[in-house]
């Protein structure tokens, strides 16, 4: 069974945005940049996603001149083996990854990337429902904390908890970078 990893939405953006923090940044560049070079040496392609939407100002880090739809700073430099623009929340909506699957024959996704409970939980439930196996690597996610309707703040920490909690056994497995490579290996 052929596996690509996803590399979803990790760019330069989200450094200007107000919510962002780089108190769990390390942990996560060092666990995505594991998953990588990990993909690479086992020879599964790596797909990168961005994200471009808003108005093409200079203002807008989402959009295309501000120049910050780019490569997040400590990520691993590496050459996708395709790259992607989506201005959707799913991978899958309007960029034509999903025809890239199919045409390469992937039957099994790995999910990482920017933001845990957003753009990565969102692509991992899309791929579900149109068939693809999705192992959702948690520690290869960031995300950072919100307020609540209550105005409480729920952390990075627990929505990565209840990512984890909807997807598991229903719309993927979770699982560790290891891991997620070791279910590459043996299902090939």
């Amino acid at each position: 069974m052929s596996t690509a990893l996803i590399v979803i939405d990790v760019q330069e953006s989200f450094r200007h945005r107000p919510f962002f923090t780089e108190q769990d940044l390390p942990a996560y560049l060092a666990a995505q940049n594991a998953l990588i070079e990990g993909a690479i040496a086992h020879k599964l392609p790596v797909l990168r996603v961005f994200h471009s939407d808003g108005p093409e100002v200079a203002d807008n880090p989402f959009s295309q001149v501000s120049g910050q739809v780019r490569p997040l700073q400590g990520l691993a430099d590496f050459e996708a083996t395709a790259t992607f623009t989506k201005r959707r929340h799913s991978a899958l909506v309007g960029t034509g990854v999903d025809v890239w699957l199919t045409r390469n024959g992937i039957q099994r996704l790995i999910v990482s990337g920017i933001r845990t409970e957003q753009c990565c939980e969102t692509t991992t439930r899309h791929a579900s429902d149109l068939g693809w196996q999705v192992d959702f690597v948690t520690e290869a996610t960031l995300t950072w904390a919100m307020t609540q309707p209550d105005g409480s703040t729920l952390s990075a920490a627990d929505i990565a908890l209840r990512t984890g909690t909807v997807l598991q056994g229903r719309f993927a497995t979770l699982c560790s970078v290891s891991e997620a490579l070791a279910r590459a290996q043996a299902a090939a």
